[in-house]
């Protein structure tokens, strides 16, 4: 071992012992947890400021921009500071925890991060950014029994094309090969992928979680990309269009696949639909056409129509919410307080309260982002799927 090694593991122990200096050190920041390995940058300080750092001498000007202009992050973009050795740095906040998209403009060109994991968001792939909440850790990974998150491909006839899923199997699915599972189907946003509720949103460690918790029930979560075409369709204009052919692989190919492929329990009042954003309008559209085979619905701030008609909405599947709520088990909706999507939401819950659809309605602090989506799923994966 050299001698700057030792020395530096010296000052370490220093550091580790005396709480002066512990303190000090804490108080600097730590890299975040989705940096790239051995990346110090962006750093999060314990009163929740984010400090970035971008090395390029030859840039003129360099920003950072949350994801859509404005996020848990703040209002962009963030202008950075240039050091005499060419290094460009800004520091933000207090933000708010969670997960949040962003991006480096370097004179005018949006850059990813170099030192960020990157996550796909906004139709294309984007640095990331995961806050720490002192309040909250229902979403970590903890040393409990983990379940496994198995990429799986299939052939979709409705649109003549493979298609890629994330499956979520629970703690112990291997270890019983008799035993079978309810199913979830759970969709992302618009702009995002199949990818994540696992990457971003942690559905895994939250499940796993609840399931060593007796809290939810044991489950298979099926989590598509929510775009489709048929054979013979335009392109689709832009990254956030090309959905309309959604619905029909899922009922047509999906469902299908997943019974034959996984032990699952093979009828509706053990298969549930959720999503968030576009997703969570998808999961009502898909849910309440087709209650043959979905007794559950989750609307995670969905993106559903403002101009609701009990009488019409939906297919009219809500006329008669005696018949409503004699087949569905359960009907889910919620929304973050701050969200743009709030009023919408709200104004389905209350027409449905009005005409005596029975529905959970969630009503909390937060943004259009994943630490809101994170406690929906929390929240609904307690109620889902009880006898």
């Amino acid at each position: 071992m050299g001698r700057m090694k030792i020395w530096k593991l010296a000052c370490l122990g220093m550091i580790l012992s005396c709480p002066g200096l512990r303190a000090q050190a804490l108080s600097e920041g730590q890299p975040a947890t989705s940096n790239v390995r051995g990346a110090e940058y962006p750093k999060i300080s314990p009163d929740l400021r984010v400090t970035f750092q971008m090395k390029a001498p030859s840039a003129q000007k360099v920003e950072v921009m949350p994801g859509g202009g404005a996020n848990g992050l703040g209002k962009g973009p963030f202008e950075m500071q240039r050091s005499a050795d060419g290094t460009w740095s800004t520091t933000v906040g207090p933000v708010q925890p969670g997960f949040h998209y962003y991006w480096l403009l370097v004179d005018g060109v949006p850059v990813n991060d170099p030192s960020s994991e990157t996550y796909f968001g906004w139709g294309r792939q984007s640095s990331g950014l995961e806050v720490p909440d002192p309040a909250l850790d229902f979403y970590d990974a903890k040393d409990v029994p983990h379940g496994d998150v198995r990429i799986h491909w299939y052939r979709a006839s409705t649109t003549g094309q493979m298609r890629r899923i994330y499956v979520y199997t629970p703690p112990g699915y291997d270890a019983d090969s008799k035993r079978r599972y309810p199913v979830l189907y759970l969709q992302h946003g618009a702009g995002e992928s199949e990818r994540g509720w696992t990457a971003q949103g942690r559905a895994n460690f939250i499940l796993d979680n609840l399931i060593t918790a007796r809290k939810a029930q044991p489950m298979i979560i099926v989590m598509e990309n929510g775009y489709a075409s048929k054979p013979g369709a335009s392109p689709a204009a832009g990254p956030f269009r090309g959905n309309e052919g959604f619905g029909e692989v899922v009922t047509k190919d999906l469902i299908p696949e997943i019974d034959r492929s996984y032990r699952t329990r093979p009828d509706r009042a053990h298969r549930a639909v959720a999503g968030l954003s576009m997703g969570g309008g998808q999961a009502m559209n898909i849910g309440s056409a087709n209650l043959d085979k979905f007794a559950s619905i989750g609307c995670f701030s969905g993106a559903v129509m403002r101009n609701f008609d009990i009488k019409t909405s939906f297919n009219g599947v809500f006329a008669d919410p005696a018949a409503f709520n004699k087949r569905v088990s359960l009907l889910w909706i919620g929304c973050g307080a701050e969200d743009g999507l709030m009023a919408g939401s709200r104004a389905l819950h209350e027409a449905l309260q009005a005409a005596g659809v029975r529905h959970v309605w969630w009503e909390g602090p937060g943004l259009h982002d994943w630490q809101v989506w994170r406690k929906h799923l929390y929240e609904f994966a307690q109620v889902v799927f009880r006898e």
